[in-house]
């Protein structure tokens, strides 16, 4: 696609042929290139409209281009450890789904969409990485807090619940919802710590508390972390 460079804006537009019209018309629309419309010109000349109206089609693309409430842009940011992290969106045509990845400091997100992803689709693409990250991440504390304390699970698993952070069941599997991957390490542990101890004793009774307390002395400030973001353990 032809390229016009009218200051720091690159206006890209397309060519559509159209024998009927007796002049050039240009449309600007939301997350679509320039079209230029009229009788067969060459590209020269099409650049030179194009130049003529690239003041008008600039004002445009930053209108029509105005972020929506329910949608994602870069310099947008998401949470993950405890912390938010800056979001850069890649247009990503080629894709049918938004996959979204983290290189230490910022959320890459492939975006068939163009330059945003609808907040429904990065939802959902954001919930995928946790339960990718939750895997990698919760199973390796996992096995350490197992070495530490003496207390073994039978084995765990990622579940998506609506009410609660994690579970261990009757027969001790610990069960944690992807969404943990939002908490701080030191939070993420006291799930770990608390479902282990669960194992042990299934009520929140005393025993259970001096266990946690075993454990993780600060735990108070920990369940209040958690308990902030509104489930229940």
């Amino acid at each position: 696609m032809p390229i016009f460079q009218y200051g720091t804006t690159e206006i890209e537009w397309e060519f559509k042929l159209d024998s009927k019209l007796s002049h050039h018309y240009v449309t600007v629309e939301r997350g679509k290139k320039v079209l230029l419309r009229g009788p067969n010109i060459s590209v020269k000349e099409q650049q030179e409209l194009i130049r003529y109206r690239a003041r008008w089609i600039k004002l445009r693309l930053v209108e029509v281009n105005q972020p929506l409430k329910d949608e994602i842009l870069t310099g947008s940011r998401a949470p993950y450890r405890g912390r938010s992290f800056y979001c850069e969106v890649i247009p990503a045509p080629e894709l049918s789904i938004a996959e979204v990845s983290f290189n230490q400091s910022r959320f890459k997100i492939l975006s068939p969409e163009g330059h945003y992803v609808s907040r429904d689709i990065f939802k959902a693409a954001l919930e995928r990485f946790y339960k990718q990250k939750a895997h990698e991440k919760i199973g390796s504390r996992l096995r350490y807090w197992q070495k530490e304390t003496g207390l073994e699970a039978t084995t765990f698993r990622i579940k998506k619940f609506d009410a609660r952070w994690a579970n261990c069941t009757e027969n001790n599997v610990l069960e944690f919802h992807p969404r943990c991957m939002t908490f701080s390490n030191k939070a993420m542990d006291y799930v770990i710590i608390h479902e282990l101890c669960h194992t042990i004793e299934k009520s929140h009774n005393k025993l259970f508390w001096k266990l946690i307390t075993k454990f993780c002395p600060d735990w108070k400030e920990l369940h209040d972390e958690v308990e902030h973001l509104g489930m229940d353990l």
